[in-house]
């Protein structure tokens, strides 16, 4: 094998070694962003409630804290999954 066939194959190792290192973190990137919604809505749905607790008990509130369950509890399969 000649030294540029050598050259060849570790220039392609390489490639594909950063390819799976840009893969993992494209991937590990997705899961914090998840992660980063489900806080937020959790913090939406505690302002909502303290909202409610403090006398506000409009329809719109309490269909407010009903979609923000809904969607935290889909969110939640997301980030398990």
């Amino acid at each position: 094998m000649g030294i540029m066939d050598k050259v060849k194959q570790q220039a392609s190792t390489l490639a594909e070694r950063t390819q799976e290192a840009a893969k993992a973190g494209q991937e590990k990137l997705g899961e914090l962003q998840e992660k980063r919604k489900l806080d937020q809505l959790y913090r939406d749905l505690g302002a909502a409630y303290f909202a409610q607790r403090q006398g506000d008990s409009s329809p719109q509130n309490s269909a407010e804290i009903d979609r923000l369950v809904s969607e935290i509890a889909a969110q939640k399969q997301k980030v398990s999954s």
